[in-house]
């Protein structure tokens, strides 16, 4: 049994590499093996995090999903370690072909018997792409009744809130969808001279935090203050991601060959 999360948005520009990298982050972190892949036939982002070992896989061919690129897509889940993570990062223009081939193909019911659990996650932003990325996330858990969804709150472009200043909790999608979500997780807005600056750099290399706190190219403070974001957003996902699937495998001991143990 693997858990398969799947990054998923039609808005473009919202922060899903970013979640596929904090996801990848977390899991490593727990001592969990992670197999990524990216299938954003535009941009590519994951596939840049060469630390990782993101695999690149095209799958659309036009406007429809390739099935044969799709099918090495599933592929490389079923072929995934028990106890193992995978993160999937989607392009936008991937989102409608993807979903309705995922029901087409009768995807999710095949996962789950063969033991996998599945989680979508879905990027919420503020500002003006707030409407899109909430009707993009109602249409997910309209299409996908049996599939929990993680929400991510990027206040990058703003606060989620009404336009009478409703907090995200009282929102209509927020309480339709109340039973199928998970957190949500909150990315918080930045000062763009500080947090913002640093995080902006460390994203435009294509670097984990680790990375780029050992790099000689950042400053001391710059270092300080990604080391404070990121256990922040951490002990958040610890907080609200349940770790379903996962195990944290043991180094090689004296005694025998690798051990796993539930995390």
């Amino acid at each position: 049994m693997a858990l398969i999360n799947l990054i998923l948005q039609g808005k473009g520009g919202v922060g899903k590499s970013f979640v596929a990298s904090l996801l990848t982050q977390h899991y490593k972190s727990l001592d969990v093996e992670t197999v990524c892949v990216d299938t954003d036939p535009v941009n590519g982002t994951f596939l840049g995090y060469e630390s990782y070992g993101v695999r690149g896989i095209e799958i659309l061919d036009g406007d429809d999903i390739n099935p044969r690129a799709f099918d090495e897509l599933i592929q490389i889940v079923m072929e995934t370690p028990e106890g193992a993570a995978v993160i999937v990062d989607n392009g936008a223009a991937t989102f409608v072909p993807l979903c309705s081939y995922l029901l087409e193909a009768e995807v999710l019911p095949l996962l789950k018997r063969e033991g996998h659990e599945v989680r979508f996650h879905a990027v919420l932003t503020g500002g003006q792409g707030m409407h899109d990325t909430l009707k993009g996330f109602d249409a997910l858990c309209g299409q996908f009744p049996e599939v929990d969804v993680a929400v991510w709150r990027n206040e990058f472009f703003g606060a989620l809130r009404g336009e009478n200043g409703t907090a995200f909790e009282d929102l209509h999608y927020y309480k339709k969808n109340l039973n199928r979500i998970v957190g949500p997780i909150t990315l918080p807005a930045l000062k763009p001279e500080t947090f913002g600056r640093d995080i902006e750099e460390m994203l435009r290399r294509r670097l984990s935090f680790d990375e780029a706190i050992a790099s000689p190219e950042f400053y001391v403070m710059s270092k300080q203050r990604l080391v404070m974001y990121r256990r922040a957003v951490d002990e958040a996902m610890s907080r609200e991601l349940p770790a379903k699937g996962v195990r944290a495998i043991k180094p090689e001991s004296e005694d025998g060959p690798p051990a796993e143990t539930a995390s």
